[in-house]
This record gives structure tokens, sequence and C-alpha cells, in this order.
């Protein structure tokens, strides 16, 4: 009985030298990781070198002021008081409100296209929403501009509809992309046994979706949720064209006030000297607020993970 042959050169011996095509992989391996550390690299330093310029240039107007007659003073009247407190309220508040009316409908409206929705309608609403994070900050300020301030102005009965409230209307309508498009990601990363698994035993589909869902998705909507409020935070134009540009403390959200950004906007082509230093020292309180957002988003998803 004629015995089978056994091919064994397929398998390698243990020591035995790689071929040429295994160095070559090698080497290909050992470049791309370079690359990707490489490109951490520039990423971190841009980052640091954006902060060290705005610090620095900051530095005559933190010497000049202070740094508490800077972020706690009330009054902006350059090239005496450098106070920017008022527009750090109005920034607060433009961005709490614009939250407070965005995230709920843009977190529904997730559930609606990741969930509920069938299929052709969810095709339909997921362009929609892309195309609306791809219109320009301006267009929405003319959008404020034509219809919400007049809408304000009529139904408040205020002097002019330039007012924080406009702000948080723009605002809550440009954030809406942003959070629903993480979320619904977000939420369709879920495995789908954590929702078989619950209407299995008898859970309906709202209990699943809420109680079940929305929790296992809890990282990622945190993550739509404060780069919305980044952007909120970030946007000028819109916001120059709709709060009135007043650099007062705003005693309601129904008068006029001026952002963050919109101080540096509206002032630094020509400002010169303490006076620009001081809007760049604003740009520092700017990126104080982003930091502690992040930080905040990190705290809260490990705590999640605990």
């Amino acid at each position: 009985m004629q015995s089978a042959s056994i091919d064994t050169t397929a398998v390698p011996a243990t020591g035995t030298i790689l071929p040429q095509s295994g160095r070559r992989r090698d080497w290909k391996e050992q470049f791309f990781k370079i690359l990707f550390l490489l490109a951490a690299i520039i990423g971190v330093l841009s980052l640091a070198v954006i902060a060290y310029f705005i610090f620095q240039e900051s530095l005559p107007a933190f010497a000049e002021a202070g740094v508490s007659g800077i972020v706690t003073g009330t009054e902006w009247l350059p090239p005496a008081l450098y106070g920017i407190l008022p527009m750090i309220v109005a920034s607060l508040a433009s961005t709490i409100g614009a939250v407070a009316i965005g995230v709920p409908v843009a977190l529904l409206t997730a559930i609606f296209i990741a969930e509920v929705a069938p299929k052709w309608l969810a095709n339909i609403i997921r362009p929609a929403v892309e195309l609306l994070a791809g219109i320009p900050s301006v267009v929405y300020g003319f959008f404020g501009l034509i219809i919400i301030v007049p809408m304000i102005q009529e139904w408040f009965n205020v002097p002019a509809g330039n007012t924080v409230l406009a702000g948080m209307l723009v605002l809550a309508v440009m954030i809406l992309p942003t959070v629903i498009a993480v979320s619904e990601t977000s939420l369709r990363a879920v495995p789908k046994t954590y929702k078989e698994g619950s209407l299995a035993l008898g859970a309906s589909p709202m209990f699943t979706i809420f109680k079940l869902l929305v929790p296992a998705a809890r990282s990622g909507i945190l993550t739509g949720v404060i780069l919305g409020i980044a952007r909120a935070l970030g946007e000028t134009m819109a916001i120059i064209m709709v709060m009135g540009n007043a650099p007062a403390m705003p005693g309601s959200i129904l008068e006029p006030a001026r952002t963050l950004t919109a101080n540096i906007a509206l002032e630094m082509s020509y400002a010169s000297g303490v006076h620009a230093s001081a809007l760049y020292a604003t740009g520092i309180v700017l990126l104080v607020f982003i930091m502690m957002l992040n930080g905040t988003l990190l705290y809260l998803n490990r705590e999640k993970a605990k």
C-alpha cells in the first residue's frame, strides 16, 4: 500500500531565516508605526505652539490689567479698561441656552433615525442633516437676522430683536447636525444583541431604547454634546449678526450682548498694543473653556467605565 507523502516545505522550522518578503513586510510595518507617531507628535505640537503663541501675546495685557482685572472686570473700554466678564457671561448664556434647546431635539432625532424610522425615511433625513452641517455660518446668521430677530422683537415687544435669545436659537440650530450625527453613530454601534435580548424578555421598544440603548451609547452621545458645545462656544459670524454686539453685562436674555469670539473678530482689525494683547487674553479664556469641556468629557467617560 502506497503511503501518502506530506509536503513540509511550507512549514518553516524554528530559527529559520525569514525570506525577503518577510523582511520587506517588517520594514513597512516599522515605517507606518513611525509615520503614525510623527502624525501624533505634529498634532500635539500644533496645540502647544498655538497655546504658547496666544499666551505670549497676552502677557502685556495681563501685566497691565492683571488676570483678575481682565477676567472679572465688568467694563470693556480700551485703552483704559479691559474687563471681559460681560463677554464671558454672554458666551456661557448663549451656549447653555443653545444646548438646552438643541440637544434634546438632536438626541430624539438621532434615536428616530437609528431605531424608529423606516429605512426609506431614515435615508431621507440623514442626508438632510448632513446638508445642514455644510451650511456656512453666515447663512445661519442671515436666517437669524431675517426670521428670528424680527420674531423676537414682535413676540416680546422689545426695541430690537438682536438679543441673547436670538443667539441661543441660532446656535441651537447650528449644533443640531453635530450632535445628531455623533449620537446616531453611537446608537448604531451598540451591539444588536442588547436590543434583541431586551425585546425577547418582553420589554417594549421604547423601554429598550431609553433604558438600554441610550445608556449603552452614553459615551458617544456625550462626545457629540461636547462637540456641539464647542461649536456653539466658538461660533463667531452668526453671533455677530444676531446678538447686537453690546459690550455690556446683559441683564436678561432679551438684551443685546457680545460674546468672546465676537469681541475678538470685531476689534482685532484695528487693535494695537495692549488692546490687541487683551484680545489675545480673550483667546486664552476661550482655550481654557475648551480644555475644561474636554476634561469634563474624559472624567464622565472614566466614571462610566468604573
